[in-house]
């Protein structure tokens, strides 16, 4: 089992940077595919990005590509969303999650473990 926090969140002006952190206790990353997704008001869970537990390829939402940059410190046992850009639609509560079945990485019910999510908001 691992337990995941995040950290990071917080208020920018739209155009600004976040970096956001997610650091897991109990066993190592290398053991999970890692993905982000998020949550704003009213709407449902969205799929932000994930990398693989190889740190291969990492897949992004749309929404946010090239924009948005996952990448992972295995010495650390931490997982990085940095967000360049943002945008007032980016305003939502962030969470990181962990997949132990490799496999699909955009749909939130295939991940196993979350973290408490930390909240992102863009002003415009």
């Amino acid at each position: 089992q691992v337990q995941l926090v995040e950290s990071g969140g917080g208020l920018v002006q739209a155009g600004g940077s976040l970096r956001l952190s997610c650091v897991a206790s109990g066993r190592t990353l290398s053991s999970y595919d890692m993905g982000w997704f998020r949550q704003a008001p009213g709407k449902e869970r969205e799929f932000v990005g994930a990398i693989t537990r190889s740190a291969g390829f990492p897949r992004y939402a749309d929404s946010i590509k090239g924009r948005f940059t996952i990448s992972g410190d295995a010495a650390k046992n931490t997982v990085y969303l940095q967000m360049n850009s943002l945008k007032p639609e980016d305003t939502a509560v962030y969470y990181c999650a962990a997949k132990s079945i490799p496999g699909v990485l955009g749909f939130a019910n295939a991940y196993d473990y979350w973290g408490q999510g930390t909240q992102v908001t863009v002003s415009s």
